[in-house]
């Protein structure tokens, strides 16, 4: 009986500590770390609701662009940040969907490691090329790629890029030299540089160079277009609808950090998303509203991981 006693009394105070830590947060600036450089669909999602993100909790609210191996090295970094609301992580379709899939060691459970707060955005790859290149639909693309087998450079930015190539190669039956690159704006140097032909990636990094005409975009992987690509089709439009990728968006926060903490987080970051301002910087980039609370983007992550797995496996990748 004692012991019963005392171990409810336990309980209580860490309920009891939790609530006072959750009551007292934030009481410092706080860490939103981006897997992935400058430049790219993560970074500007980021830095189009951080403003809000730091009104609306009362502390400034810093980006911290920590690239490397495909997203894992800063999704890792979250993962082992203290559990206090203090260090948030921008949650994506590659670093919690794919890459566990893809590399043997990516330093975190995408499932047990982090709680879920919100997702933000859901959007398109936009498959790329340089305008050397004589191709003017996805097609023809598949068809210069035919001539000239293992010859043409494919680039992609992140794991989900990754697949969305995989896809191109299953689809079409043509073979292409894959390029990975640490983040989407290196990769945008070397196409506009013509050291590689062909890119999928996040409609915000392209979208410039596309409407000056230094570069030329072939579709989107969505399943309808894009605002900011109007004229652009679908893969599905193109004549591949196997060749579908959404990529997504969101935030998360170490898995032990207190519920009241993560909700707050997510509240904000919907309410963010919402704003007219950030929803038309988001709209002009490419990137589509697409909110949802802890409850819906943990299970969605959830399904993503499965889904993405069984493609994985599909096309015979293997863990490195």
């Amino acid at each position: 009986m004692k012991l019963k006693r005392a171990l409810a009394a336990a309980v209580a105070l860490g309920c009891l500590f939790a609530a006072a830590h959750a009551q007292e947060f934030p009481s410092k600036p706080i860490r939103f770390i981006v897997p992935f450089p400058p430049g790219g669909g993560t970074d500007t999602f980021a830095r189009s609701i951080q403003p809000k993100l730091s009104e609306a909790l009362g502390q400034q609210v810093v980006v911290d662009n920590r690239p490397g191996a495909q997203g894992s090295i800063g999704t890792a970094l979250g993962a082992q940040a203290a559990a206090d609301g203090h260090t948030i992580v921008l949650g994506f379709i590659g670093t919690l969907a794919i890459n566990p899939h893809l590399y043997r060691k990516v330093g975190y459970d995408p499932i047990k490691d982090f709680a879920a707060a919100a997702q933000g955005t859901a959007q398109p790859y936009v498959l790329i090329v340089h305008p050397s290149l004589p191709v003017k639909t996805v097609k023809d693309l598949a068809a210069l790629a035919k001539k000239k087998p293992g010859q043409l450079a494919f680039g992609s930015s992140s794991s989900a890029a990754q697949l969305a190539v995989v896809l191109f190669k299953m689809v079409t039956g043509a073979e292409v030299l894959h390029v990975p690159y640490k983040g989407a704006s290196p990769a945008l140097l070397d196409l506009l540089g013509g050291n590689i032909g062909m890119l999928f990636a996040a409609p915000a990094g392209p979208m410039g160079h596309v409407q000056s005409g230094k570069l030329r975009a072939l579709a989107v992987t969505g399943p309808k277009r894009v605002p900011a690509y109007p004229d652009v089709p679908t893969s599905a439009e193109a004549g591949y609808p196997e060749m579908e990728v959404t990529g997504w968006y969101g935030v998360v926060l170490p898995a032990k950090t207190p519920k009241q903490i993560v909700s707050r987080i997510g509240t904000e970051v919907i309410r963010a998303v919402e704003d007219p301002e950030v929803k038309k910087r988001l709209d002009a980039a490419g990137l589509t509203a697409a909110p949802a609370g802890p409850e819906k983007f943990a299970a969605f992550i959830k399904s993503e991981y499965t889904r993405w797995g069984k493609v994985a496996e599909a096309a015979g990748l293997k863990v490195k």
